[in-house]
């Protein structure tokens, strides 16, 4: 007795066409893991730029914001840039020579003649190349330790920082005081990072400080 058991399988054309199904979705997985590897590291580059802001945010803020230079005789008392005893030792913008950070007071952070709304990098020293470099309080670039080596995985060389002033009328209800002089009595603080090429690859953080205590030390 023979008993015939059919063939089972699949034909050449089922397979080439499984095959073509699987091979493009195989390529467009790989796709979607591709752009999400070289994407991974923006929110941490962005998260960093924030960090590296409020941190800039906080050192300016915590400036003093007096008529007088502290080396004055009536910085402790002056109320209005007429009091200080010396008139050379008004504050002004622009940092005092061999003034290292963080600096005495608000307005030594911008250069001599600063025009207000001019975005500046404040807290950058150029290096040996004479490029400019973000640096910490302390004169280390951002990143790095004192002996230049990176801290962490990964470098920040790629980020830089400007701050801009701005007289904020919202809080002194006047638009009198003339860039450079020592009589506004409110700035509006804005400090961008930027930690990439792309048009949105920035951070932008904005604050307020204010004459609140001009005698204040």
């Amino acid at each position: 007795m023979c008993n015939k058991r059919r063939q089972q399988g699949v034909t050449m054309v089922e397979l080439i066409i499984f095959m073509v199904i699987v091979g493009v979705a195989v390529a467009g997985i790989l796709q979607v893991l591709n752009f999400a590897n070289k994407n991974s590291a923006d929110p941490m580059r962005r998260k960093q730029a924030m960090l590296i802001a409020e941190a800039y945010m906080e050192e300016v803020q915590q400036a003093q914001f007096t008529y007088c230079d502290p080396a004055d005789e009536n910085a402790s008392t002056a109320s209005d840039p007429n009091g200080c005893k010396d008139a050379t030792l008004r504050e002004q913008f622009g940092r005092e020579a061999n003034n290292t950070r963080p600096y005495d007071n608000i307005n030594d952070y911008v250069p001599a003649n600063y025009q207000l709304g001019t975005a500046v990098r404040a807290f950058a020293v150029a290096d040996s190349s004479g490029n400019l470099v973000d640096r910490d309080v302390a004169g280390n670039p951002l990143g790095a330790n004192a002996a230049g080596a990176t801290l962490g995985n990964a470098s920040l060389s790629g980020f830089t920082t400007t701050l801009t002033l701005n007289e904020a009328n919202a809080f002194v209800g006047s638009t009198q005081a003339v860039a450079g002089a020592p009589d506004i009595d409110a700035f509006l603080l804005t400090i961008a990072v930027r930690y990439g090429t792309g048009p949105n690859d920035v951070v932008t953080l904005e604050g307020y400080r204010t004459r609140y205590a001009p005698q204040a030390r």
